[in-house]
């Protein structure tokens, strides 16, 4: 009986320190991502991407020389929305970028999916601009029963 207390203590303590994520909290992401990304240190910029697609986004920027070739001259952050959930969020943001050879400069519409994991916001994918590797996946299509015919 005497644990009772000691253990509500603990629940109600522990039920303090979990943090919701907010549309405040989500801002210096996307901002630490663009800059990261603008000043070519795409270590940092890694970890601000899900665990899951780090390695790719790395290989990627070896790959392409991004160190060498790219170039992000402005972002801005135009928008940014939580999910009826609150565990993702979507965040829009105007890029001007080039990557050599090319010399034109590209400037385009952003979208970043980011979810929120162990309480902090991760970028999850990225519609437009420089990260091809960061594209959503491509929704599965189901497959036809056995049998079925197709058309």
């Amino acid at each position: 009986m005497r644990a009772f207390p000691l253990l509500c203590c603990l629940v109600v303590s522990a039920c303090a320190t979990v943090h919701q994520p907010e549309i405040d909290d989500l801002k210096p992401a996307v901002d630490a991502f663009h800059k990261s990304v603008r000043w070519k240190d795409f270590r940092t910029a890694a970890e601000l991407v899900v665990p899951e697609r780090r390695d790719s986004f790395l290989k990627a920027r070896a790959k392409l020389h991004d160190e060498r070739d790219l170039f992000i001259s402005d972002f801005t952050l135009d928008d940014a929305r939580l999910s009826k959930t609150g565990n993702t969020a979507t965040a829009v943001s105007h890029v001007s970028w080039y990557r050599l050879p090319s010399n034109s400069e590209r400037t385009e519409t952003v979208t970043s999916v980011f979810v929120w994991r162990n309480d902090v916001w991760l970028l999850e994918s990225q519609l437009d601009g420089p990260f091809d590797d960061l594209k959503p996946a491509p929704e599965k299509v189901p497959a036809p029963p056995p049998g079925a015919r197709l058309p």
